[in-house]
């Protein structure tokens, strides 16, 4: 049952919310607990109250609350906690909270924004000191009034949209390049584009990365070597599997993210073209320098994002209230073998 305690400077309480609707607390309890013999217009005038200053019921008893406010515990939502990248930024968050004693509740997202909304929300509701995201939806400002009210933001992978907030980022255009420049000095021409849908920020940056290096190399973009949906290992395996059947198929891949990279893999292997056709990945997973060639990967430094992420969280916890700011960490090229088949041979170099 929610308690009506004092929360962090800023949060309503029952109390608030009882005074502007003119009722008392107990009203304001059982409507916040769902109590169905509530008067109903009593009950609108409650969550009409309610929703205007933004309250929300606190689901942490107050004997688990310490002296300062705060709960000792963050929430993490990320993509998806059963892909490699999310894994590696939650253990580096969970990590660093760990030294300060704090407890970290993590959630999956999907790549869905109601998902986000909803657990977002979910956590908060417990009364997390704070939130590390890597966002879903195009729109933060759902998180305007609980940012006011004292929870902390931190947004990693993806910055926020309407909604100023720190954010910590890879240089996705740059890693690209990177990539795309490493084939094409491999003798690589017809150089194939397998990604994310465009409305997510980190797949339009490294399309834009793959666009910028063969503009500069005074190649032009073919859409029929191009492809937006491989969100998915088995999405990536058709796309691969289509492309190479072009008239006239690529030479070389980048992939960008590690599951795409994955199911590209597996349809070079089912075709028996591993050693023709040329590839680097957005991303390093597990095992790929143990496949045959390696996977060469623009490698994130996961640790570090997660460890920025977290150390900012903690600053602002601590009394920081300087503008907010985006840290960019730099990509590293790993060559493996795959990205370094050259045009036309039959097996790497």
């Amino acid at each position: 049952m929610p308690q009506e305690e004092s929360g962090p400077t800023g949060r309503p309480t029952m109390r608030d919310v009882a005074a502007l609707a003119g009722v008392a607390i107990k009203t304001v309890s059982r409507v916040i607990n769902g109590v169905s013999t509530v008067d109903p217009a009593l009950a609108a005038r409650v969550r009409e109250a309610a929703d205007k200053l933004g309250y929300r019921p606190n689901l942490t008893a107050s004997n688990l609350r310490r002296s300062d406010g705060r709960t000792a515990t963050i929430g993490m939502l990320v993509e998806d906690a059963a892909n490699p990248f999310s894994a590696g930024l939650m253990r580096a968050v969970e990590n660093a909270a760990r030294e300060r004693g704090v407890l970290v509740l993590f959630g999956s997202l999907d790549e869905d924004p109601d998902r986000e909304r909803s657990l977002a929300g979910a956590l908060i509701d417990r009364r997390v000191d704070g939130l590390v995201i890597v966002p879903a939806g195009q729109d933060h400002s759902y998180l305007l009034k609980e940012r006011h009210a004292g929870t902390c933001l931190v947004f990693v992978d993806r910055a926020p949209k309407l909604l100023d907030a720190d954010a910590v980022l890879s240089d996705n255009r740059k890693g690209a390049v990177d990539a795309v420049n490493h084939l094409l000095e491999a003798g690589h021409r017809r150089i194939g584009y397998l990604g994310d849908r465009l409305s997510i920020s980190t797949a339009e940056q490294r399309f834009e990365g793959y666009r910028r290096a063969l503009e500069v190399a005074r190649l032009s973009v073919d859409d029929d070597i191009v492809w937006h949906e491989a969100s998915t290992v088995e999405a990536a395996i058709d796309a691969t599997e289509r492309i190479l059947r072009q008239p006239d198929p690529p030479t070389a891949l980048f992939t960008g993210q590690n599951l795409v990279t994955i199911g590209a893999s597996r349809a070079l292997r089912a075709l028996g073209r591993q050693d023709e056709v040329a590839m680097v990945g957005f991303d390093d997973f597990p095992l790929a320098d143990m496949l045959r060639p390696g996977i060469t990967v623009v490698a994130q430094d996961v640790e570090l994002m997660g460890e920025l992420a977290t150390g900012i969280l903690f600053d602002r916890l601590d009394g920081d209230r300087s503008p907010s700011s985006t840290r960019i960490v730099p990509t590293r090229l790993i060559t493996r073998g795959s990205g370094e088949i050259a045009r036309g041979a039959g097996h790497s170099v």
